[in-house]
């Protein structure tokens, strides 16, 4: 029985850790958030953010409200049948590690033993020994009331290597106060039950048990026997008895979502006391009866999840130490400090010229500059901008500049109306500037260009007597010749001026016009 207990034990726990829904969760408690952090606690919190303090403020959690059911069974001196256990619990962190549950457990748990036993505890079952040489075949019904506070440690909260735990695996031991009503099925009217009928005791103990729960009635109608004042520290009516127990046990739930996880846990539960199935092997067996609970439990966290962070027991309290590490909001960085000897600002491990004078100007390197490379630093250089034909320069950086070329052989001033230019020819009634005539355009705009302030009289001619339609031809050509120095060659239009004249109209001449 118990085997088979651990083997569905053991199966539910694997399917609940495989199931891929609960590798969804991702912690979102921030030591920085001052909304978590309850009222009296604002101060540290402050200080704390102010780097005045070196330890965050633990802040609020929620309350986790359980419900859970499951087998139950008494280990003790008759063999149990399956029972059921079930209640409620209420727990709350005191740390990230410790926490502390209140719960009420209500149970109902039978046992009928295949093999004849030594009648050892009287009362009840005499009758029924004294028709079998002494010897019974013991059962049990009994039912309980438990409340218990337990102190619970949780051993997979503080993890180094990742961030929120999916599945949480914790210990317990606490205190319990019982009240249990156990009672036997000894006693079929007032005659008894009788001996038991021959071969009850013989062959497989399925048969037997079959054969024993035909020859009892299943009434339970008397009181069991019960152990003396020494433990027993109160008793009410109908066989109540109060009994001070110990809890011990282990479990593990596994999270859902922030709000709800599923948990599987065993709790073991020691009253002292042999009386609990209704029998003891007396001075054959100095063991105590004990509560075995397998439960299946669903917890719900209570409380503002804008107030509160999940129970601390699902919180890393690493979290924000290593997030601090990867990304630091709090933490106050000193600046590096690397030796400098000659204080230009470059560190001597970067320093290509680590002996500059005091306010020399350096580059990246900490060598010293020397802005217009005449090979004297600028620090010594008293003529700090020397052109190139002005060197190689003195020891001060002082070069010494030839005369301008404008200066040598000064020659008579120039005059616009020494300037000759060309005339441009047209053939037939063209008004196109040839290729040939561009090329003599191209000297004239070079001889514009040399003598910016000569302007350009531009004439054409409308034939020898004023030909009909001379004059449109000739205001044409003049215009070509003008667009092209200006389109072309970049002339400013400004400096040309057009007129036509009687003469050869096969041509445009140029003419300086100052």
């Amino acid at each position: 029985m118990a085997s088979k207990k651990y083997l569905l034990l053991a199966g539910a726990m694997s399917l609940l850790a495989a199931s891929p829904g609960f590798a969804q969760v991702k912690p979102t408690y921030d030591a920085l958030d001052s909304s978590k952090v309850s009222a009296k606690k604002q101060a540290q919190w402050q200080s704390f953010r102010n780097n005045q303090s070196d330890y965050p403020v633990k802040p609020r959690d929620m309350w986790e409200l359980g419900f859970h059911g499951g087998y139950h069974f008494i280990k003790g001196d008759v063999s149990a049948r399956p029972g059921f256990g079930g209640g409620v619990s209420l727990r709350k962190a005191i740390g990230h590690t410790f926490s502390v549950r209140g719960e009420y457990t209500g149970s109902f748990d039978k046992g009928l033993d295949y093999t004849l036993k030594p009648n050892t505890v009287g009362g009840a079952w005499n009758n029924l020994a004294n028709s079998n040489g002494g010897m019974i075949a013991p059962n049990y019904k009994t039912a309980t009331h438990q409340l218990s506070l337990d102190f619970i440690a949780s051993l997979s909260n503080i993890l180094f290597y990742k961030s929120q735990p999916k599945a949480n695996w914790y210990v317990f031991a606490g205190y319990g106060l019982m009240l249990a009503d156990v009672d036997v099925d000894a006693l079929r009217g007032t005659a008894g039950y009788g001996a038991y009928p021959a071969g009850t005791f013989v062959g497989k103990k399925k048969d037997i048990i079959d054969r024993l729960k035909n020859f009892y009635d299943g009434d339970y109608e008397q009181n069991a026997p019960s152990q003396g004042n020494r433990v027993q520290i109160g008793r009410k009516d109908d066989n109540q008895l109060l009994r001070h127990a110990l809890e011990v046990g282990t479990g593990v739930a596994f999270k859902v979502s922030k709000r709800f996880n599923i948990g599987i846990e065993e709790k073991l539960t020691l009253p002292f006391d042999d009386y609990l199935d209704g029998y003891t092997a007396g001075a054959y067996d100095g063991s105590k009866d004990f509560f075995s609970y397998t439960s299946l439990r669903l917890n719900f966290n209570l409380g503002n999840s804008t107030k509160r962070v999940e129970p601390l027991w699902w919180v890393n309290p690493l979290d924000f130490a290593y997030n601090e590490l990867n990304s630091p909001r709090r933490m106050k960085l000193p600046a590096p400090v690397l030796p400098d000897a000659d204080g230009d600002g470059v560190a001597d491990q970067f320093d290509r010229e680590p002996n500059t004078p005091a306010g020399a100007p350096v580059d990246t390197h900490g060598v010293a500059k020397d802005t217009d490379g005449d090979g004297v630093p600028d620090y010594k250089d008293k003529q700090l901008i020397t052109p190139t034909y002005c060197q190689p320069v003195d020891a001060d950086g002082v070069g010494k500049c030839p005369d301008p070329e404008c200066c040598k052989n000064v020659g008579p001033a120039f005059s616009c109306s020494s300037l000759v230019l060309p005339s441009v020819s047209f053939k037939g009634s063209s008004t196109k500037v040839s290729s040939d005539m561009e090329a003599v355009l191209g000297s004239v705009a070079n001889s514009l260009r040399q003598n910016p302030s000569c302007n350009v009289l531009v004439t054409g001619h409308a034939g020898a007597k004023g030909k009909k339609g001379g004059v449109d031809l000739s205001s044409r050509r003049v215009d070509a010749v003008i667009d092209y120095l200006a389109d072309k060659q970049g002339i400013d239009r400004g400096r040309f001026i057009k007129q036509n004249t009687p003469g050869d109209a096969g041509t445009v001449d140029l003419a300086p016009a100052n």
